[in-house]
């Protein structure tokens, strides 16, 4: 237990000092950031890549150089960046590793202190690490299911713009100072990038990886089929408002139907541990035998099986597909 609590501390301070220092690396590194692309702009002449040309965005993954060319070494490290962005979280993913981590060593050291001798501390720490990474994946379920509410009313504007003879980017920029959030900002993103020099294509298809939803992408095609074919735009997205909302208002029902399952699910997930948090700290020696003996372990690893296992039933049982 001594070990362990050694270890935790030093990895509550390794990590608190790593931060502190990419706090302190932040401002150096933007104005070095910003020195290069402006040096990059002046050279006549030389090509730009288009996505390079999008905003000029900051994809840096870490204010630490040296640890911003380690994390570029994984893409799971570049899909966890789009992932912070698609939850509308101005964090670098090197430094959210660094939260995550720093809260791991936080409850290593908490629980080692308060809990009994002969209890781990590693799955409690373990769990405390995915803790951040969980509600990263809340926050962009809600900020996706927000996009989808209000994605129809900015499909209306944009059809009353293109028929009161707008251009369809001046819709754009209309949409983006008009409707509310998250639509207003991945449309002035989408605005700003074809303002800037990207095609309009590739500033759609942008869109459509910033938010992967299937009215989007519904959305992205009929832009560029029209654009490419010719036809009436404002009729075609009309007709589009009016599927999106008819899906939105089946889902709403699908909701409805399977809010018992969803229930159960959440239910038959949480009692376990809240029965063993309840025991280990009125009973820990009733509970001692279920870490401290190799059949404990066993029982241990093969429940939380059997509860992933679970989980991911009901969860395909009750994802009906709209």
């Amino acid at each position: 237990m001594n070990f362990l609590l050694a270890f935790a501390v030093f990895v509550l301070v390794a990590a608190t000092a790593f931060s502190f220092g990419s706090l302190l690396d932040q401002r150096g590194s933007r104005a070095r950031l910003i020195r290069e692309r402006l040096r990059d702009s002046e050279q006549p002449g030389q090509p730009v890549a288009a996505e390079r040309l999008a905003l000029l965005r900051d994809q840096m993954l870490s204010e630490i150089p040296a640890f911003d060319s380690l994390l570029r070494r994984s893409r799971r490290v570049f899909r966890l960046q789009s992932l912070l962005s698609q939850a509308d979280l101005d964090i670098r993913a090197g430094n959210f590793l660094l939260v995550s981590v720093l809260a791991a060593a936080t409850a290593g050291v908490l629980l080692a202190i308060v809990s009994p001798d002969g209890l781990p501390i590693w799955p409690a720490a373990l769990a405390t690490m995915f803790l951040p990474y969980a509600y990263v994946l809340r926050r962009r379920t809600k900020r996706f299911q927000r996009f989808e509410e209000l994605f129809p009313e900015a499909i209306d504007m944009l059809v009353r713009s293109v028929r009161a003879g707008h251009a369809f980017v001046t819709a754009l920029e209309m949409i983006s100072n008009e409707v509310a959030e998250p639509i207003a900002s991945e449309f002035r993103i989408l605005y700003e990038e074809q303002k800037f020099g990207l095609p309009v294509r590739d500033a759609l298809v942008n869109l459509a990886e910033r938010v992967p939803l299937v009215d989007v992408k519904f959305f992205v095609t009929a832009v560029m089929l029209q654009r490419e074919t010719g036809g009436n735009l404002a009729e075609i997205l009309e007709n589009l408002s009016y599927v999106i909302r008819e899906r939105f208002k089946i889902q709403r029902q699908v909701r409805v139907y399977t809010a018992q399952g969803r229930l159960t699910m959440l239910l038959l997930m949480a009692l376990p541990p809240i029965v063993v948090t309840i025991m280990l700290f009125f009973n820990p020696s009733f509970m001692r035998p279920l870490f401290a003996d190799p059949i404990g372990h066993f029982l241990v690893v093969l429940g939380i099986t059997l509860q992933t296992i679970g989980f991911f039933v009901i969860r395909r049982i009750i994802q009906i597909q709209v």
